[in-house]
């Protein structure tokens, strides 16, 4: 049997190539943009990486870098610059130690709990990161706030993080449950509710600065009032904090708001009104039928907000200037100032933490929280 054994001629390879590069459009097309995405990714976190584990200088018109390895994060956790990150901590007391102890036993078995209903290495891994995490941010939340230290900035972001967004999600969810009942001026109360979204956060900063203003703002008549208008919310630190987290709750909500909107309204309309005819309550309503359709948004929503509610810089930058002392000053807002004192180093090691920090906490809000919520509404 004779076997061909001649080249392909050159019109067979073009050929090849053509049908190639037909299968292959849609990659080829998007190839480009993609690389240019992934060099201004990648290049950041590979360049702000090396700089944390590096020492920045000017020296002679130029700078030197002098790679000194953790020494940046060591400063931040047991060093010089604990107390701005982690806080001041305090000596544990009996409770403090029974609370902690009660929080490992916890976690400990939430860990078995796992092993023994499926244990698979990556979902055990992952936990056991997650509950390192909740045990450390305990830990520091109670040699602080309980022992009677004085928080970082860490426990500021996680503040503004965990009780900003909750609220948030709160006051959007009651608005959006108001808006979408058939009252008179509906449509006009869903754009006004919008609007603080719209403005830019240092303008909301500013309003807000003018309107804490005890001595000359709008509501300076109404402090005098009441005989407070020689007290001052930025000399203290739960009321400067307060005051942050007020200005972010108002310009935040109504994304919360108008997504919470739109997921109620799209809720199927047969049950409501087969609940209705069978004398179903309000309460009954939403717990029955309208959470578990608007909770894989809610917990989508909740998700987004949590990833921007971590990069909160311009409320306590302009509000307060991260004062007093350090009361309000968020991790962005450390990793900005250490950068503008030109410790390179230490602001890469800062953002970091946030980085790692930001992560763990929104990664393990999506598997705990995102996906069960998607297997409830089936």
């Amino acid at each position: 049997m004779a076997v061909n054994l001649s080249i392909p001629d050159e019109a067979d390879r073009r050929e090849r190539l053509s049908q190639w590069v037909d299968r292959h459009s849609g990659r080829i097309m998007v190839l480009p943009a993609v690389l240019i995405l992934l060099a201004f990714a990648i290049f950041p976190l590979v360049a702000s990486a090396y700089l944390s584990l590096s020492r920045f200088k000017l020296a002679g018109g130029s700078f030197t870098l002098t790679f000194i390895g953790f020494y940046n994060y060591l400063r931040l956790f047991l060093g010089a610059q604990q107390y701005h990150f982690l806080g001041t901590l305090k000596a544990f007391g009996p409770l403090e130690w029974l609370l902690f102890a009660a929080l490992l036993a916890l976690l400990a078995l939430w860990l078995v709990r796992f092993a023994r209903q499926g244990f698979t290495l990556f979902g055990f891994l992952g936990r056991l990161i997650t509950a390192s995490l909740i045990a450390g941010i305990v830990y520091v939340v109670l040699a602080t706030t309980v022992a009677g230290g004085i928080p970082g900035t860490l426990l500021n972001t996680l503040l503004y993080v965990v009780v900003g967004v909750a609220v948030q999600f709160l006051i959007g969810l009651g608005l959006a449950l108001l808006c979408a009942q058939p009252i008179r001026a509906r449509g006009w109360f869903r754009v006004i509710f919008f609007i603080p979204v719209m403005v830019t956060p240092v303008g909301v900063a500013y309003i807000f600065r003018m309107l804490a203003d005890m001595q000359k703002g709008p509501f300076a008549p109404l402090s005098q009032l009441f005989g407070v208008s020689q007290w001052s919310w930025a000399t203290e630190a739960w009321s400067a904090r307060l005051m942050v987290l007020v200005g972010d709750t108002w310009q935040w909500t109504p994304f919360m708001f108008i997504v919470l909107l739109a997921a109620i309204e799209n809720q199927p309309r047969d049950q409501l009104e087969a609940a209705h005819l069978d004398g179903a309550g309000p309460w009954q309503i939403f717990k029955d039928i309208t959470w578990p359709a608007i909770a894989p948004v809610a917990a989508t929503v909740v998700l987004i907000r949590l990833i921007e509610a971590f990069k909160i810089i311009d409320m306590p930058n302009v509000l307060t200037a991260g004062g007093p002392g350090l009361a309000t000053e968020s991790l962005t807002l450390h990793s900005f100032i250490a950068w503008r004192t030109q410790d390179f180093g230490g602001s890469a090691a800062v953002g970091y933490l946030l980085l790692f920090v930001s992560t763990i906490t929104c990664v393990s809000f999506f598997n705990f929280v995102v996906r069960p919520s998607r297997r409830y509404q089936g």
